[in-house]
């Protein structure tokens, strides 16, 4: 397979995201979740014009593109001009909201002085291993690509002129393929329509269906059938259906209004319509679960992959979801995803898929637990729901038991009351019974205690005081359930204030005044900033963070006016600005006043977005353009949140 780092534009709809590159090339094809299954190897799609070999639509040196949106939609244009040829072709591209299909619609148009004969050829070759072989065959004028688990029906209202199965590779910069087979073996198979002669100034199209199904489900009898009243769609008609779905969408969740005036106000728009229009594109509707980005390294030849939920990432994204009037969207996944994800002993591990499947995992992050309790409280704050909080207690609940456990490994603490109990454990239990794997920071890289994790657990304990003040009422009644809740808030209240003097006795730097990330090291990181906000252990005016965000400035800040997430950082050379870690110091500026230096930080990440208003997780500070995982679901939630409410007008 081959590498496929950037994902330039995304769109989706029925059980379908797909992703493109800037010219039009299809990338990545998910059903029926977001994140898994991932079909596509290639997608190669090309013309033969007169006596010439193939041009490939998505690469060819006489080529000239432009790509764009449908306002406020995810319907993608891509406009293809062959110089050589004056061959113009316009590519659209959008996916039903009643059907799992997507839609390849294109318009030749021969803007040449002589005739055009052209024929149309798709190469597709789908991912294939040994225990997913993929076959093709050619069968009621569509091509049919399989494999144990699903099937990709390949179809349009013409005739297939020609087609190749196996060996494709061998011919097709001819331009010409044929192949006498009507069933091989090959994971990459190719078609070709006669679009015809075009006089000069003459338009012609052609529609291409993509429609999957998953095996377990198919009856081919009926799947035929539900071929055949896809291929009588009025297309325009569905199109313009998308197109309105798309626009009411927006309108239900753009409570903010921006103002239209100048070109900043102008890019924060289109990033805010983006934000609102990719979400849906990552989440799961059935569980709730946020997928933190379409995929961009599934061979992981540089990372350990991104089409995962974690827990710890998707609080941010509820947070923006409340901004977003997305409040059920957050809701299921704290009462769906998060409730049926979470171990028996109450924590959560690393990251799932979006199904709430666990996920392949490398580590143990205190953080991801804490993270959700806090979350459920600020959702709370939002909702006021406590039906809400009542379907989520016991989840909590059991989190906040196994936090105390972390803490007290951490604080060397135990209740020694109860000598019964303790008695018993001394005897039956190894003296390690209840040590926890040293967690990882946020960042994944760094094992021990650290500053982020334990602001994380002091917020988390904070939130569950308030979920208990404000569900109390609802149990006046039930005199085991206060005694119970009682109890837990006076231990809990304990952690609190020993968290704090933990964090100043080992996370203090008394020769510079400033805060330190863990017990280990005195490197600068962005993260060290989550003890401020979201969290709120200390306030962004006391001088030990101030004195923290100067060496901040001094060792992270970059000539572009990005931020690096942490000294000698390694992961992608290390030398890239972090989109989040940008608007960490935003969020950080906007909560004490500083509304130029937000204004500074703001500026890097709207000039860094992609031509579509898309947020990656790093930049080239070079080229001041996305370099890895764009469309990255966090930063464009720290985005939300660093706008914050209210009407925004960003004057330059």
């Amino acid at each position: 397979m081959e590498n496929k780092y950037l994902n330039d534009a995304i769109i989706g709809g029925k059980n379908i995201t797909a992703s493109y590159t800037y010219k039009g090339e299809l990338l990545r094809i998910m059903y029926d979740t977001p994140d898994y299954k991932q079909f596509v190897d290639f997608f190669h799609t090309g013309v033969k014009i007169n006596d010439s070999g193939i041009i490939y639509l998505h690469e060819d040196i006489n080529n000239r593109y432009n790509q764009y949106y449908v306002e406020d939609t995810n319907i993608l244009n891509t406009e293809i001009e062959n110089t050589y040829f004056n061959l113009k072709v316009k590519q659209t591209d959008f996916v039903l909201m009643k059907n799992s299909v997507l839609i390849k619609r294109y318009v030749f148009e021969n803007n040449n002085i002589i005739d055009l004969d052209i024929n149309f050829l798709i190469h597709s070759k789908l991912l294939s291993d040994f225990n997913n072989m993929v076959g093709a065959k050619i069968e009621d004028n569509m091509l049919v690509q399989y494999c144990h688990s699903n099937t990709i029906y390949m179809f349009s209202k013409e005739r297939i002129l020609s087609h190749q199965l196996n060996d494709t590779n061998e011919n097709i910069t001819s331009g010409k393929i044929q192949d006498k087979d009507y069933i091989g073996m090959s994971s990459d198979s190719s078609i070709s329509y006669n679009i015809g002669k075009l006089k000069p100034g003459e338009k012609k199209g052609i529609d291409i269906y993509i429609y999957i199904k998953a095996n377990e489900k198919l009856d081919k009898e009926k799947t035929l059938k539900e071929i055949s009243d896809i291929k009588k769609m009025d297309l325009a008609k569905e199109q313009g259906a998308v197109e309105k779905y798309w626009k009411k969408y927006i309108k239900e969740h753009m409570l903010t209004s921006i103002n239209d005036e100048g070109e900043y106000n102008q890019k924060i728009k289109k990033i805010y319509k983006r934000t609102i229009l990719l979400y849906p594109l990552l989440m799961n509707a059935s569980t709730g679960g946020i997928s933190a980005a379409v995929e961009v390294d599934e061979t992981m030849s540089k990372c350990g992959r991104y089409a995962y939920c974690w827990p710890r990432d998707a609080i941010f994204v509820t947070k923006a979801f409340d901004m977003l009037n997305m409040k059920k969207e957050a809701d299921k996944f704290y009462k769906n995803f998060c409730k049926n994800t979470q171990s028996k002993n109450g924590m959560w591990e690393q990251r799932f898929y979006s199904d709430g499947r666990l996920a392949p995992c490398w580590g143990y992050q205190i953080d991801e637990t804490a993270s959700v309790i806090y979350g459920v409280n600020e959702h709370y704050k939002e909702t006021h729901s406590i039906e809400f909080l009542k379907d989520t207690l016991k989840m909590c609940e059991n989190a906040t038991k196994f936090l105390c456990t972390y803490m007290d490994n951490i604080l060397e603490t135990h209740d020694t009351s109860d000598i019964v109990k303790n008695e018993i454990e001394a005897t039956y239990h190894t003296e390690g019974r209840n040590k926890l794997p040293v967690s990882y920071d946020i960042w994944e890289m760094n094992e021990g205690v650290h500053l982020y994790s334990l602001a994380s657990i002091y917020a988390a304990f904070k939130a569950m005081l308030e979920i208990y003040e404000n569900i109390e009422p609802a149990y006046k009644e039930n005199r085991l359930k206060l005694e119970s809740i009682n109890k837990v808030k006076t231990n809990i209240t304990k952690y609190i204030d020993e968290i704090k003097k933990y964090i100043l006795k080992n996370m203090y730097d008394e020769q510079r005044k400033c805060l330190l990330r863990n017990c280990k090291d005195k490197n600068s990181d962005i993260s060290v900033l989550g003890a401020v906000i979201p969290f709120n252990l200390f306030s962004g005016k006391e001088k030990k963070v101030q004195n923290t965000v100067e060496i901040i400035n001094m060792t992270l800040r970059t000539y572009t006016g990005g931020y690096l997430r942490f000294e000698y950082d390694h992961y992608m050379g290390g030398k890239n600005p972090w989109t989040i870690a940008t608007l960490w110091m935003a969020m950080y500026y906007k909560q004490i006043g500083k509304k130029e230096q937000w204004k500074e930080c703001m500026k890097f990440v709207i000039n860094s977005s992609n031509q579509h208003g898309f947020l990656a997780e790093q930049i080239d500070n070079n080229t001041m353009k996305p370099i890895w995982v764009n469309g990255l679901a966090w930063a464009h939630a720290m985005f939300v949140l660093a706008l914050g409410t209210g009407p925004i007008s960003f004057f330059e």
